[in-house]
């Protein structure tokens, strides 16, 4: 009797041993093939707000992390985009605290010397069919930042039209598209500073 139980027991360790590896290497397979599929779409955002034939290193590999109150509260990250080791711009991670349903998350891209590349939403909570049109799957208002240049923090043009500015705001909504631009307007001046910068800044921990 008890020899059998024991080679139940047996049984049952081995097979027990034999799942939790065997679940180990599925998870690590599926791990490296989750992080290559990541990779890509980050790259592939990238490359909406800093065209790829600006840069020729790996941003992913030039990734800085900071706290600057101009891309909003907290840490954020920064990727230094070079042309043959020379820094040419710089994709942030900047957020608008004010939507109108709270903070929205965004990706922009400038040069060094006050000109927008390019930018994205990346996560808000603004309403559907009003302030949803930030997406670039409902508008293409987020793309009319593209070559944009900051003349200074009193650039009266960096604003929505009601307030003077040259960016249009959405019909019943006026809060979100203003948060945006002034987030925009705030990483791209931002962005000019960094240069000084450079050599200071923390790498992302991998």
């Amino acid at each position: 009797m008890l020899t059998t139980i024991r080679k139940h027991g047996i049984t049952l360790a081995l097979f027990a041993a034999g799942a939790t590896g065997t679940t180990a290497i599925i998870n690590q397979m599926t791990k490296s093939t989750i992080d290559i599929q990541s990779a890509r779409q980050q790259m592939a955002l990238f490359d909406q707000v800093v065209p790829q034939g600006r840069y020729n290193n790996d941003l992913l590999k030039s990734c800085y992390v900071l706290d600057a109150p101009a891309l909003g509260k907290g840490s954020h990250k920064i990727y230094i985009a070079r042309k043959d080791d020379a820094p040419v711009a710089v994709v942030m991670e900047a957020t608008a605290p004010d939507g109108y349903s709270g903070a929205i998350q965004l990706l922009v891209g400038a040069d060094f010397s006050g000109t927008v590349l390019g930018s994205r939403v990346t996560q808000h909570h603004e309403t559907p069919g009003l302030g949803d049109k930030i997406e670039l799957r409902h508008s293409d208002w987020i793309t009319r930042f593209a070559g944009k240049i900051i003349h200074g923090d009193n650039d009266s043009q960096w604003a929505v039209k009601k307030d003077g500015g040259e960016f249009d705001q959405f019909t019943g909504a006026t809060i979100t598209p203003r948060a945006v631009v002034n987030a925009v307007k705030r990483a791209g001046l931002f962005a000019e500073t960094l240069p000084q910068q450079i050599n200071e800044l923390s790498p992302c921990e991998e």
